[in-house]
């Protein structure tokens, strides 16, 4: 369902676990941004899903793809494939410690790109990196 349906604040609390600091205002501009598509699923009465399609500088980028199942992250990248036409190219940016993120894309025959290395300062954050099919993007995580 379209994720402006969906109450902001359902949708933050969902989108909080995938990031370690709060976003509120990020958040509300970037599934609001012009020609882009954002999408959420509800299992159970609750938020399982969400992702963007937007279009970058070659085609369209899907990001971010967050999904508490492979099923459900394939149901979101199907239907956020399916909002632009079939000949423009998609890009999605998929954490390589994600073994079911990297089936989907290879599922349909996505190619690898390029590839970057995630970096940080002190700690690590402890995110749900199995849920994690497509980052929002690789400059602001």
């Amino acid at each position: 369902m379209d994720l402006n349906s969906i109450p902001f604040d359902s949708l933050n609390a969902y989108e909080q676990g995938f990031f370690p600091a709060k976003r509120q205002p990020f958040t509300k501009a970037w599934i609001n941004q012009p020609d882009c598509h954002a999408l959420g699923v509800i299992e159970k009465g609750k938020l399982a899903g969400y992702g963007v399609i937007r279009p970058c500088r070659n085609g369209y980028k899907i990001g971010p793809l967050f999904a508490d199942s492979p099923e459900l992250a394939e149901q979101l990248f199907l239907s956020l494939r399916a909002k632009v036409s079939t000949t423009d190219a998609i890009f999605l940016d998929t954490p390589e410690v994600n073994a079911a993120a990297i089936a989907l894309s290879e599922k349909y025959q996505m190619q690898v790109s390029f590839e970057t290395a995630r970096m940080y300062t002190g700690d690590h954050p402890d995110l749900p990196l199995n849920r994690i099919f497509g980052v929002t993007s690789f400059e602001i995580g």
